[in-house]
């Protein structure tokens, strides 16, 4: 067992962390990184000691020279993540099976990698899935996560010296979906690493990102686009830690809520630790409300242990409509709904422009654009 555990964390770098559920007391919904999430939807996920559920499938086409899918046995897989929250460890010690996607160092995929990962039903399963990118390569990935599920999983991403990787996790699960995943990226020197994480489908999906530095030159840009209707839970926390010098990070993440009991909640944490001096980091996040009943929790944090750094900042936003660009638009004779649809189109713009699939940024305009027509002026 983790000793880390024997006194209450006082920073993000004490927590506990272990692979063994039971190092992890049971949940009670009051502690701090849980008192959001209505614990109650996620059912066995939160209680129980193993599951047995049937994982979801991986589904994809040719692939490029130089990338492999390949099924493994969890033994012959290093971990990259060594979990700090209890539905983390019981996905880890639940999964016999690894998923890993393997890109050859020097590999530069000329056209995406889509993938895709059906859900196999109600049943409380685990997946754990391991990207290893070797050194200098270049690739796009795209993880696409429908059909119904009961999921935790672990996503572990090691991105080599020098290598590129642009990442798309998309949450499109069926209505009744409900996941707890953490996603841990591992970034080498002088590697960089855009991952965009999109949340539209599910009845409660809850995502954790965390970035390790493995050397210095390192960057991580992590962006994000949700858009909740009513009842859906959508719950995102980061922890970038830098922990070596020269290293940068920037979280953008945007979301509009609509309907009753909508709810979605981020939650950056950035640790800038002792030796990280010339760190520049920066997270922001904005929320838009479209209709009453939703609610938006936001909280950005800073844990800075050194003064030697090139920028750290964070912000946050939430609120509705901007009356003075709806008059605008307005007084150029636009309808007042359609005024709404432009002002929330631009919202999301930037964000559905870091994706880097044209198919895919058509789609999710399409998806957002539908979902507009349901609001109410």
């Amino acid at each position: 067992m983790t000793t880390e555990a024997l006194a209450p964390p006082r920073t993000k770098s004490q927590v506990l962390r272990s692979f063994d559920v039971a190092d992890f007391p049971a949940l009670t919904g009051l502690e701090e990184e849980w008192r959001f999430t209505p614990l109650k939807r996620l059912g066995s996920l939160v209680t129980a000691s193993t599951l047995t559920g049937a994982a979801p499938v991986l589904e994809y086409g040719d692939l490029p020279a130089g990338v492999a899918v390949k099924s493994v046995s969890a033994a012959d897989v290093e971990p990259v993540l060594t979990p700090f929250d209890r539905v983390s460890a019981l996905a880890y010690g639940s999964a016999a099976d690894v998923n890993l996607i393997e890109v050859a160092a020097e590999t530069v995929a000329e056209a995406p990698v889509l993938i895709r990962v059906v859900g196999q039903g109600a049943d409380a399963a685990a997946a754990r899935t391991v990207i290893k990118v070797g050194g200098f390569a270049q690739v796009t990935l795209v993880l696409e996560q429908v059909g119904s599920a009961l999921l935790a999983d672990n996503v572990e991403v090691v991105v080599g010296d020098g290598a590129q990787l642009h990442l798309v996790t998309l949450a499109e699960w069926a209505a009744d979906a409900v996941q707890a995943q953490h996603i841990r990226f591992r970034v080498g020197r002088d590697a960089r690493v855009n991952h965009v994480q999109v949340a539209l489908g599910g009845s409660l999906v809850r995502q954790f990102t965390s970035v390790e530095y493995a050397g210095r030159g390192g960057e991580a840009e992590l962006w994000g686009l949700y858009f909740a209707d009513a009842g859906q839970h959508f719950e995102h926390r980061q922890l970038v830690d830098h922990g070596v010098p020269d290293c940068r990070s920037y979280v953008g993440y945007r979301g509009a809520l609509q309907g009753a009991s909508a709810h979605t909640v981020w939650v950056g944490d950035v640790l800038i630790r002792a030796a990280a001096t010339g760190t520049d980091t920066y997270e922001i996040n904005r929320n838009l409300l479209l209709t009453d009943g939703a609610r938006a929790d936001s909280v950005p944090n800073l844990e800075i242990e050194t003064g030697e750094v090139a920028g750290a900042g964070h912000a946050s936003a939430t609120g509705r409509f901007d009356d003075e660009q709806l008059f605008y638009l307005m007084a150029r004779g636009i309808p007042e709904g359609e005024a709404r649809k432009l002002v929330v189109r631009g919202f999301f713009a930037e964000l559905i422009n870091k994706v880097p699939v044209e198919e895919l940024r058509e789609r999710l305009g399409d998806t957002i654009e539908a979902r507009l027509a349901e609001v109410e002026p």
